[in-house]
């Protein structure tokens, strides 16, 4: 195995073995360099860190590819279903079809939530934004579902992986009502995942609902696109809050709070609101522009750039195709805006140095509000997306044999030691 020296004040320090992934990825393993030499390293952001080592999904910003377990996402949304994927991400290959029907009857059994459920939900004060609820409620099916802490429960945890799949089109769309109509749809087991779920949250409750197929086939795509994308920000809390054998259920709470922000899970939401706002001053997308390219204004340019991917994000492209299609036989003025924009910002000097180009979020938002989805709901369709890849992330890190409780270091730049002075003194 290749090796790499650190030297330290000019002498030789310690070899560090080099690490290498399937793609060709480098990294050097740190584990032995406090032990030899006494230091850290100091990397906020953790952008140059390898927390782990993964075999669930592959990134390379630079190349704009993005696979799970090894397939091309594009494969898999023109190809697969939603629980299809959450099935590969959590066994690690494709299933049969007596596999994947055993799958789905499993998972048409667990869909209901607990008894009483919806008052839980009802108990929120008016207002209460649904990533808020889904946190909250998810945590509280831990109560329900037991024993999914330790490592050496495996079949706890993957029967409670289940149930919360199953379980999770119900919580949104029930979350979603418990704060308007009060109209909670049962889950229906005739109906595929993604079906079901837009079934509970707009079917007015008649007999004669039936989801649009286009929002169907839109939502299996979204889903897909969200089910894993690496050691992100929600995904490294889950691992973080997991690495404690917390339960299953607290574990993927904290990171329904975490995909929360506006930075990480809301910024659909906030590409909504800036294009009503560009739309509101009248459409002049240059003059936005100029303002995104000044660093005194305080106006930034939502749903561009990314903190991967330097070339294309994908999944933009696939989701792009998606809107245009949605939308093709009705007037959208916010696509066409975004259209506009994003034609604007690629042929913008500013923007092609940089290599800013619109990620997953620039158009998830379109798709879901033509849907009738309000922008408050965007963040939590993200959690149900990303749920499989969280799960199957959790898994991998409690079956590993090397994966300690996570703690990072930390140097410290505050007072030496300094006495006590008695309040009358000071």
């Amino acid at each position: 195995m290749e090796k790499a020296t650190i030297r330290v004040d000019g002498e030789d320090a310690i070899d560090l073995l080099i690490a290498s992934g399937t793609e060709g990825e480098r990294a050097l393993d740190i584990r032995g360099l406090r032990a030899a030499t006494g230091m850290v390293t100091l990397d906020p952001g953790y952008g140059n860190t390898a927390e782990t080592s993964s075999e669930v999904s592959f990134i390379d910003g630079e190349a704009g590819i993005l696979r799970y377990r090894g397939y091309p996402v594009d494969q898999l949304v023109g190809n697969s279903t939603f629980l299809e994927v959450a099935y590969l991400l959590d066994r690690g290959e494709l299933p049969t079809p007596d596999q994947m029907a055993a799958f789905e009857s499993r998972i048409a059994e667990c869909r209901a939530l607990p008894d009483g459920f919806e008052k839980v939900l009802e108990a929120f004060p008016a207002g209460t934004h649904p990533m808020q609820k889904i946190a909250t409620a998810i945590a509280l099916l831990g109560a329900y579902y037991p024993r999914t802490g330790g490592s050496g429960e495996v079949e706890a945890n993957r029967l409670a992986a289940t149930r919360l799949v199953a379980m999770m089109p119900a919580l949104v769309a029930w979350s979603h009502r418990s704060d308007r109509d009060r109209v909670y749809i049962d889950p229906d087991p005739g109906l595929g995942y993604a079906a079901d779920f837009l079934n509970m949250t707009f079917n007015p409750g008649g007999s004669g609902y039936q989801p649009n197929p286009a929002h169907v086939q839109a939502m299996e795509a979204l889903l897909i696109l969200h089910a894993d994308h690496g050691q992100n920000l929600s995904t490294s809390a889950v691992r973080l809050v997991g690495s404690g054998q917390t339960d299953l259920f607290s574990s993927i709470c904290a990171g329904v709070l975490a995909l929360s922000g506006p930075l990480h899970g809301g910024a659909n939401q906030r590409v909504i609101e800036m294009l009503e706002d560009i739309r509101a001053a009248g459409g002049d997308t240059r003059l936005f522009l100029d303002r995104a390219k000044d660093r005194n204004d305080p106006f930034r340019l939502m749903g561009f750039g990314h903190r991967v991917y330097r070339n294309f994000d994908p999944r933009a492209l696939i989701i792009k195709r998606h809107a245009r299609a949605l939308l093709d036989n009705q007037s959208n003025p916010l696509l066409d805006l975004a259209l506009k924009l994003e034609q604007e910002a690629l042929a913008d000097d500013f923007f092609i140095r940089r290599r800013i180009y619109p990620n997953v979020d620039y158009y998830s938002g379109i798709i879901y509000q033509a849907m009738g989805f309000p922008s408050e709901m965007f963040t939590v369709l993200f959690a149900l997306g990303r749920l499989p890849g969280w799960l199957a992330q959790l898994r991998e890190m409690r079956e590993s044999s090397s994966a300690p409780l996570k703690r990072p270091r930390q140097i410290y730049t505050g007072y030496s030691q300094r006495d006590y002075v008695p309040q009358a003194e000071r």
